[in-house]
């Protein structure tokens, strides 16, 4: 099974990554995470990084490469998986993708959207609204604007609210009628892809577990560590899910169980919105998986299509 390149997509708390572990030790793979919070050093509990154990069994790409204080970008991952998948493959090695970051997993399977270049004024202006109003206000004028790229972007996220409003008032137009590349045949024959689907209410509590997990295992004294650094937060780092919230807490803005709920319904929106994107993923093999199936039984299942 040389130089296989599979992908495994699925919403947050899917179970993807743990499949992609066992995958990968089925066929003697390497790992590439394809999520834009695991890249970020010491942001362990909140992202659900793969245990250090994991990574001892099986070797993971991806993970780890940058500080909480940097930014990063879908452009700069493309060319740091590139190189990794590049590197494996020289190996002989089959690469097993994961994670939930569609734009992400969109970029290595169909290429990036090539959009206008950033106009410096407007950036700034909308940069300083952010500070004054709060990202939740330049959110609900691009749900006006343009609600598809509103529902795929959490309330949160400053810096791709900024971006999408920054295309509109270069462009005249939302960004997600420009981002129609993929919506035709996928540049995908090197891959074989695989995702996961849960009925809703099984993937609402997974995600409440999954939460309940995070604070049990040191979430808030991660954030407090992280805020302590000399070097800030990137704006990137700081909005990420379970993260935004959790600050809130420790600076006293929100109750420890005001943050928990927080971050249960923000991680809901999160899967609905992952599942919009990879609805429009062509070439996907999905896979409905059952409330109590064993992870070897969806394995089997997994085996059986990619030959």
């Amino acid at each position: 099974m040389n130089h296989k390149m599979i992908m495994i997509l699925g919403v947050t708390a899917s179970g993807k990554g743990r499949l992609a572990f066992e995958l990968a030790r089925q066929i003697d793979a390497e790992i590439l995470s394809v999520d834009s919070m695991k890249v970020y050093r010491r942001m362990d509990v909140g992202t659900a990084k793969p245990s250090l154990e994991a990574r001892r069994q099986v070797r993971y790409h991806m993970i780890d490469v940058v500080e909480p204080s940097e930014s990063f970008s879908a452009g700069l991952f493309l060319e740091k998986a590139s190189a990794a998948i590049e590197e494996v493959r020289g190996r002989g090695r089959s690469v097993v993708a994961v994670g939930g970051t569609a734009l992400y997993s969109k970029a290595l399977l169909y290429g990036l959207f090539e959009g206008p270049g950033s106009d410096e004024r407007t950036r700034r202006e909308l940069l300083a609204r952010v500070e004054s109003e709060g990202p939740a206000a330049l959110h609900r004028e691009l749900s006006e604007i343009d609600p598809a790229a509103a529902d795929r972007i959490s309330p949160n996220d400053a810096r791709r609210i900024v971006r999408a409003l920054e295309v509109y008032r270069l462009t005249g137009r939302p960004i997600s009628s420009l981002q129609r590349q993929f919506d035709g045949p996928g540049a995908v024959e090197n891959w074989t892809i695989i995702g996961l689907r849960r009925e809703k209410p099984v993937e609402s509590a997974r995600i409440n577990a999954r939460v309940k997990k995070m604070i049990q295992t040191g979430l808030v004294d991660e954030v407090r560590s992280l805020l302590a650094e000399e070097e800030p937060l990137s704006p990137q780092a700081r909005c990420a899910i379970g993260y935004a919230e959790m600050i809130e807490h420790v600076q006293g803005r929100l109750s420890l169980d005001e943050a928990v709920e927080q971050i249960k319904k923000n991680t809901r929106r999160l899967a609905k919105g992952q599942r919009t994107w990879f609805r429009r993923f062509p070439d996907v093999t999905w896979i409905d998986v059952g409330a109590e199936e064993s992870v070897e039984s969806v394995l089997e299942r997994v085996m059986q299509r990619i030959g």
